[in-house]
Formats: structure tokens, sequence, C-alpha cells
């Protein structure tokens, strides 16, 4: 035996009855709730005349059976201009068709003693639900006039109502086949109503998962322009001050031969840590904007980053750092060239920043299953623990190399973006004034 309902309806018969009674009903993305309730509920309801018709006939109540075919038929009519034609059903034409066979049914079927009352509240749910709120209270007061003025006429002339039944079995038979009708009417709305509220809750909560996302994303991006607006007042204008301010010196011949090669020198570090800041920040800028083209294709690792590492070598040498590079020149990744020395620079320009003079730095390809591992280890500064969750967000705060070297914090965040296009990864582990380990992973040829 199965254990739930979703074992029940995941055996062949049941999947075949659900697909035929789809068909039916109509797809949800092609009919309104409305309709698709007006499909299900006629469908009951033929097939619900299909048996009172002749049973009706059987039992002498030929006023019945003739309300039924007519209904059925009024039904099928609508149904199929409905379910096959795409054109509205008319809730006029249903609406009407119900008040009056129900009226003379009442007349013809025992009156107040007889099942019609039973049936007409359920009639008036089905109309509620198959037609538009607009209509609700017009349709509401004309059933309730109609259901009063039948009631009043039938106590004023009692004659009028025939008795088709005998007192007793026949009443009872009455009420039990009548008593379908009224709540397979209700089991459906009532069915439909909940599962299209479920239904709307999800994809209200849905869209409020989106807008909270859509927030998120929004103060980022603030956070991303506000940072941005940071580094164009403050850290591009420090260095081009500071030139103004030498300019005028020279200018007013306020310089000895002695101070001028100590300035020249502050103001050659301060005007090279500043074009990398200015690239590092149009790189990252041009990568939001455009989202640059990623080339793909098969490198040499060493051929492709010998020039920039041996330019890096030369500023590390200034400083008086040791720079290594181990690279198997049999090495061939799948990298876009131009991307990957980017991000190489960057992070060997961050690791002679925060390396004192005397340091060492080393870079050290190992070849995996599959990738290429590169790190670049220094023995300097580290990373503090509390600047380490953001290291690689927007959101990092800049900080001072051994020489007060300042940076704007997006060249880890570009280094991330540009390796994780090229299909590769970035990481990093630190302890705080023992240095750094720095390393990407790229697809092996």
């Amino acid at each position: 035996m199965p254990k739930n309902k979703f074992a029940i309806a995941n055996y062949p018969g049941v999947k075949k009855i659900n697909t035929f009674w789809l068909e039916l009903r109509g797809e949800t993305s092609s009919f309104s709730l409305e309709s698709r309730i007006f499909h299900s509920i006629s469908i009951c309801l033929m097939l619900l005349a299909c048996f009172y018709v002749p049973y009706n006939i059987f039992s002498g109540m030929y006023v019945a059976s003739l309300s039924f075919f007519i209904v059925g038929s009024v039904l099928f009519y609508q149904y199929y201009r409905s379910r096959y034609h795409h054109k509205k059903h008319n809730n006029v034409v249903f609406g009407l068709t119900g008040l009056i066979l129900f009226s003379v049914n009442y007349f013809a079927n025992s009156g107040i003693s007889g099942s019609t009352d039973l049936i007409w509240p359920a009639y008036l749910l089905m109309l509620f639900a198959i037609s538009p709120y607009k209509q609700h209270l017009m349709w509401l007061l004309i059933y309730l006039s109609a259901f009063w003025v039948l009631h009043l006429v039938a106590y004023q002339h009692p004659l009028l109502v025939q008795y088709p039944f005998k007192e007793g079995k026949g009443q009872l038979v009455d009420r039990l086949t009548a008593f379908p009708i009224p709540v397979i009417t209700i089991y459906l709305i009532i069915k439909f109503i909940r599962r299209s509220y479920d239904k709307e809750k999800s994809v209200v909560e849905l869209r409020n998962e989106e807008i909270m996302l859509q927030k998120s994303l929004l103060e980022q991006s603030n956070a991303e322009k506000n940072r941005l607006m940071s580094i164009i007042s403050h850290d591009m204008r420090a260095p081009l001050i500071n030139i103004q301010n030498y300019l005028e010196l020279l200018n007013e011949n306020e310089l000895d031969n002695a101070q001028r090669p100590v300035l020249e020198k502050d103001l050659l570090a301060a005007t090279n840590n500043t074009m990398q800041m200015l690239s590092n920040l149009l790189y990252w800028t041009k990568s939001q904007m455009e989202r640059a083209t990623v080339n793909l294709q098969e490198i040499n690792l060493f051929s492709a980053l010998k020039n920039t590492l041996d330019m890096e070598k030369m500023l590390a040498e200034k400083k008086g750092i040791a720079l290594n590079y181990y690279i198997d020149n049999k090495t061939t990744v799948i990298a876009d060239a131009d991307m990957l020395q980017l991000v190489v620079r960057n992070l060997v320009s961050n690791a002679i920043k925060f390396t004192p003079n005397g340091g060492a730095i080393n870079i050290n390809a190992e070849m995996l299953a599959n990738e290429c591992k590169l790190t670049v280890s220094d023995n300097g500064k580290g990373i503090a623990p509390a600047g380490q969750e953001n290291i690689f967000r927007v959101t990092a705060q800049p900080t001072f190399g051994t020489n007060n070297e300042r940076g704007v914090g997006l060249g880890l965040l570009l280094c991330k973006e540009f390796i994780e296009r090229q299909g590769g990864r970035i990481g990093f582990d630190s302890v705080f004034g023992k240095g750094s380990n720095f390393f990407i992973f790229i697809e092996l040829k």
C-alpha cells in the first residue's frame, strides 16, 4: 500500500486520470481561475445530468428531468465555447438559466418541502465563483428577490405546488439524490480557491525574496558608489596635491639640492602607487559597466607572466625585497593572458607593499589533477583577522604598506572577478605579523 498521497499520485492509472482531467479543465497558463472553475463545475454537473435526467424520468419527475437536460445543454454549449474556442462563458445566460429553471422546478418538485432549496444556494455560489466581483451584489439581490417571491407565491397559492413524491421514502430518496449536487459544487469551488490562494501566496513570497535580493544589491551598489566617490575625492586627489605643492616650491626656488632627491623619491613612489590605483579603478569600473570579454585560449604560463614578474622584481629590489618565481616553462593553461597578468600583477604588488625591507616573496606554480595552483607567498605584515572576512569585497578597508603605500581596496576584488570569469578560483591564508599566501587555480590544458 502507498504510504502517502504523493505515492498514490505516482501510480500510472492516477497519472492518466490527472492528465485527462487537466485536459478537460484546461491549463493554468491558458485559462483564468474563473474559467477553470467553470470548466470543472460544468463537467461535474454534465455528468450528474447524465444520471439525473433518466432517473427523474423513471421517477415520473418530468419537469425536473427537463430542467436538468436544459441546464446540461446550456453548460455543454458554454463549456465547449470556453474550453476549445477560448470564448469566455456568459455569466448572464448562466445566471438567468439557473434562476428560471429553479423557479419552475420549485413548483414542480414539492416547493419548500422539496430539494430545490438545497441546490439553490450552491448554484448561486457557483455563479459567484465564475463571475466578476462587480456582478456579485447584483446576482445576490436578484436571487434573494426571486427566492422570497417564489416562497411567498407558493404560500399564497399552495395549489400551484406539485408533489411528485410521497411523504417518507419518496422525500428521503429525493434529498439523498439531490445532496451530491451542492456538495460537489462547494468542494470544487473551495478546492480551486484554496489552490489559487496557496499559489498566490507562494508567488508573493517569491516576489518578496526577489525584492529583498534587489534591495541588497541596491545597497551594495550604493556602497560601491560611495566607495568610488571616496577614492576619487581623497585617494586620487592627495598625490596630485603633493605634486602641486612640489611644483610651487620649485617655482619659488625654496628647495635646496639636498631636499630635492628626497621629495622626488617620495613623489615618484606616490605617483607609481597612484597609477596602480587608477589602473585598478579603471579596470574595475570597466568590468562593471561593460562586463569585459574573456578570451580563453591555451597559453604558456611562464611566457605569459615572465615580463610581468620581471617588472615586479625590479620594484621589489628597489624596496630591498627578494622576489623569486618558480614556474615550469612547459606548463600550459587555459586562460585569458591579459586578465591573468593583471591578477598576478596585483597579487605581487600587494605582497611588495606589505613586505618590509629585507623580506622575501616567492611565486610557485604547482600542478594538480587538472588545475595549476599559482601561489604568491610573502613574509610581510599579514592580514588582521578582522579584515580577512571582507578581503575580496568592495567594502574592504584600504590599508597602508610598510612604507605607507596606500591602496584603494579594489585590487583583490578585481583579482577575484577576473579569475572567476576565467573559470578559476582564488583564496588565501594569512597569519597576522608573519605573512600571507594568495593562490589562484587555473585550468590546465
